[in-house]
């Protein structure tokens, strides 16, 4: 991403020269634009919780850099002559559901015709120019707090094989639908370091960004990390995604596992996830703290999953 065209503006906080969530933009002294954009294709049939999935996962940017998001616009592909457009009505409901227990809301959009359905937003959103969370900033001696279970995607391909449970996948989706507008608000409260959303690039490729970005090593205790219902078992049955493998190689020689893990086990933290938790570093002096605030206020699968150390060598992650 770095080598990509860029103009320079001193206003633009935060572009994607570390692949962060989404771009900072000052406006003024006491306001700059969250901006951010994302799209999927469906991870379930039902096209209304396709849509809050989606949803969800497209304001999730704008939350992992500690802003509000403020307005939304529909980003369509649809394959007109093959579904019906209630179909395509339906997907907008469930977004819109997302977009407005958000706060914000659903200004318009752009549809393409297209062979196969997708859907996202792109969403603007305002936080103070001083007071946004980046991928970068972790700090040696912070602790790393994760508010939701990693495992969709391997829990998505085997539900396709009719392998999980409906329990297991109803918690799934819930986990998904789920907004990460209380974790964010409560955790505004505390001295975050770094942030970010855990998502395409796995628990591994998304700590690693801010391993790298903050010039440090993130020490991560695989067992205490929250890992959905199931996913772990279907990983052992030999289900993967198209997209583990890929992950991997993201952090091939920058990453390793200390602790002896069967290789199933340990393709959950490379696992894509859709809408998934935030990840935070913080002081330690506030870790404990911040866990206990978030499991009151509602958020009750954040764990406090590893810590920060100085960088040595470059092994930026380990898997302990």
């Amino acid at each position: 991403m770095a080598k990509l065209p860029r103009n320079e503006d001193p206003n633009l906080l935060v572009g994607f020269v570390n692949n962060d969530d989404a771009v900072i933009y000052r406006l003024t002294d006491d306001i700059a634009l969250v901006t951010t954009a994302d799209f999927i294709t469906p991870p379930v049939n039902d096209p209304y919780i396709f849509g809050q999935i989606a949803g969800a996962n497209a304001i999730s940017d704008v939350y992992a850099m500690g802003g509000r998001p403020v307005t939304c616009l529909n980003l369509a592909a649809f394959p007109i002559k093959k579904l019906d457009v209630g179909v395509l009505h339906q997907i907008i409901a469930g977004a819109l559901s997302k977009v407005t227990e958000s706060g914000a809301v659903l200004a318009g959009g752009h549809t393409i015709e297209d062979d196969e359905p997708k859907f996202g937003l792109a969403v603007t959103g305002v936080v103070h120019p001083k007071k946004y969370w980046s991928n970068s900033g972790a700090c040696p001696g912070d602790v790393l707090i994760l508010t939701k279970p990693i495992g969709s995607g391997v829990l998505f391909n085997a539900n396709i094989k009719g392998w999980v449970s409906e329990k297991a996948m109803e918690a799934c989706i819930v986990a998904l639908t789920t907004l990460n507008k209380t974790a964010a608000g409560i955790m505004a409260g505390f001295g975050i370091h770094a942030a970010t959303d855990i998502t395409g690039f796995g628990l591994a490729g998304h700590a690693f960004e801010m391993a790298k970005g903050s010039n440090v090593q993130l020490e991560i205790s695989t067992d205490r990390v929250p890992v959905m219902m199931e996913s772990l078992a279907m990983y052992k049955k030999g289900v993967t995604t198209g997209v583990n493998r890929h992950n991997r190689r993201l952090v091939e020689n920058k990453a390793r596992f200390e602790k002896s893990f069967p290789p199933w086990h340990e393709e959950i933290v490379f696992d894509p996830q859709t809408s998934g938790g935030l990840l935070f570093s913080l002081p330690e002096s506030q870790g404990e703290t911040a866990l206990n605030a978030l499991q009151s206020g509602g958020v009750r699968d954040a764990r406090l999953i590893g810590r920060v150390r100085e960088l040595k060598g470059d092994m930026n992650l380990i898997f302990k």
